[in-house]
C-alpha cells in the first residue's frame, strides 16, 4: 500500500496511491481532513480498514474517483514528523570513506549500530531544495532509505522493533560538506551541515507491500531486511548505485538502540544512513585515491538530483540558490586572518 500526503483545497490531505491515482481516505474522520500524522498516531485501529480499501481500489472499483497523480501537489509522505534520527548502517560507505581518508576501519561499527539526530523541521517532500551560499561549498546527496514508527515504544528489542514500522520512504539527507568538517573537528556533529534540507518521499510503502521483496539479513543480524536496488542521477545522469539489502545493521537494530532508556513516536523517522558509492563525498575521495588528477564533483545550483528505489518510487529535487548573501564561512575567515573563501 503507498500512502501519500498532498495539497487538497490548500490542506493537508492523507491519500492512497493507487495505479497512479490518488484516493482521499474522509472515511476514517468525515469531519476534517485525514493527515498522515494523524494515521500513525491511531495505526492500530485503522490500518486495516485501509488495507481493505486499497484492495477494492487495486480490484477496480471506484475508477472514477480519485485524481490524477500528475495534477497533485505532493507533500513529505510526513510532513511533521516527530523527530529524524538517520543511522549510519552500510559497512561499505564507511569503510570506503575511511580508506579514502587513509584511516583504518573502525572496529566499534561492528559492535552496535549508531545515529545521529537531524532537523526534523527542515524535512521536505519532492520540489525544491533552497541553499545559503555556504551550503554550496561542497554541497552533497546521500542515497538512502528511511523508516517511520507507527506505534509509542520504549526499550523494543530488535527481534519485536519490526512491528513498529509504519513503512519505508526515500530519503535523501543533504549534506553541506565544508560547514559539516568545520563543526566535526570539534568532536560534535554533524549538525548545522545537515539541518537546512532532508527529503523523503514521494510517498510511504507500507511493509506488507514489500513482502515478496524481504530478504534475510547479515549473519549475526536481526530483523527485516529488502532486496531493493537504489540508484542516483544528477541531472540525468547516474552517478550512484546500491542495494538496500546491503545494511548491515537493520531498522529494527536501530530502533533497539533509539528506544533504549527512551520513547519512540508515532512520526519519528529513522534514516538507513548512505549507501556505499551514496554521495559525492565518496565517490570523490575513491577517485582521486585512484587518480590524483580526478575532478570533484560537487552539486551546484540547477541541479536535479532524482533517487530511485525499486517499490519505493522516485524522489526529484531541484537545487536552487537563496537570494541572502550571507555567509558564516566567510566571517569566520575574515575574523581569523583575512581570508575569503576560494
Amino acid at each position: 500500500m503507498k500512502l501519500v500526503s498532498y495539497l487538497n483545497n490548500g490542506n493537508e490531505q492523507l491519500g492512497l496511491l493507487v495505479n497512479d491515482r490518488i484516493y482521499a481516505v474522509p472515511f476514517l474522520r468525515p469531519e476534517e481532513p485525514v493527515t498522515m500524522n494523524w494515521l500513525l498516531e491511531n495505526w492500530d485501529a485503522y490500518f486495516q480498514l485501509l488495507v481493505a480499501e486499497n484492495e477494492k481500489l487495486e480490484a477496480g472499483r471506484f475508477p472514477d474517483t480519485g485524481i490524477a497523480l500528475s495534477g497533485v501537489a505532493l507533500l513529505a509522505p510526513v510532513p511533521r514528523p516527530t523527530s529524524c534520527r538517520d543511522g549510519y548502517a552500510f559497512r561499505q560507505h564507511v569503510a570506503a570513506a575511511r580508506r579514502n581518508r587513509k584511516v583504518p576501519m573502525i572496529p566499534e561499527f561492528d559492535q552496535y549500530p549508531v545515529f545521529y539526530f537531524t532537523n526534523h523541521n527542515s524535512i521536505i517532500g519532492p520540489g525544491t531544495v533552497t541553499c545559503m551560499p555556504d551550503h554550496f561549498q561542497k554541497l552533497d546527496f546521500e542515497l538512502e532509505a528511511s523508516i517511520v514508527i507507527c506505534k509509542k515504544g520504549r526499550n523494543i528489542k530488535a527481534a519485536a522493533a519490526d512491528a513498529y514500522i509504519g513503512g519505508l520512504m526515500i530519503m535523501n539527507d543533504f549534506s553541506a560538506r565544508t560547514l559539516q568538517m568545520e563543526e566535526m573537528i570539534l568532536n560534535l556533529g554533524p549538525a548545522k551541515g545537515k539541518d537546512f534540507a532532508t527529503a523523503i518521499g514521494p510517498w510511504l510503502v507500507t511493509t506488507d507491500a514489500l513482502k515478496a521483496r524481504e530478504v534475510t539479513p547479515k549473519a549475526g543480524h536481526t530483523g527485516k531486511s529488502w532486496n531493493l536496488q537504489m540508484h542516483c542521477f544528477v541531472n540525468g545522469i547516474q552517478v550512484s548505485t546500491g542495494n538496500l539489502a546491503d545494511m548491515d545493521w537493520t531498522f529494527a537494530e536501530l530502533i533497539e538502540r533509539a528506544s533504549y532508556g527512551t520513547d519512540l513516536y508515532p512520526g519519528d523517522l529513522i534514516g538507513s544512513g548512505t549507501v556505499g558509492t551514496g554521495c559525492f563525498l565518496e565517490l570523490n575521495g575513491t577517485g582521486k585515491l585512484q587518480n590524483p588528477s580526478y575532478q570533484e564533483q560537487w552539486l551546484q545550483p540547477g541541479d536535479v538530483v532524482i533517487l530511485e528505489i525499486d517499490e519505493l518510487g522516485r524522489l526529484e529535487n531541484k537545487i536552487e540558490k537563496d537570494g541572502a548573501e550571507f555567509s558564516i564561512l566567510e566571517k569566520k575567515l575574515t575574523a581569523e586572518k583575512g581570508r575569503t573563501l576560494p
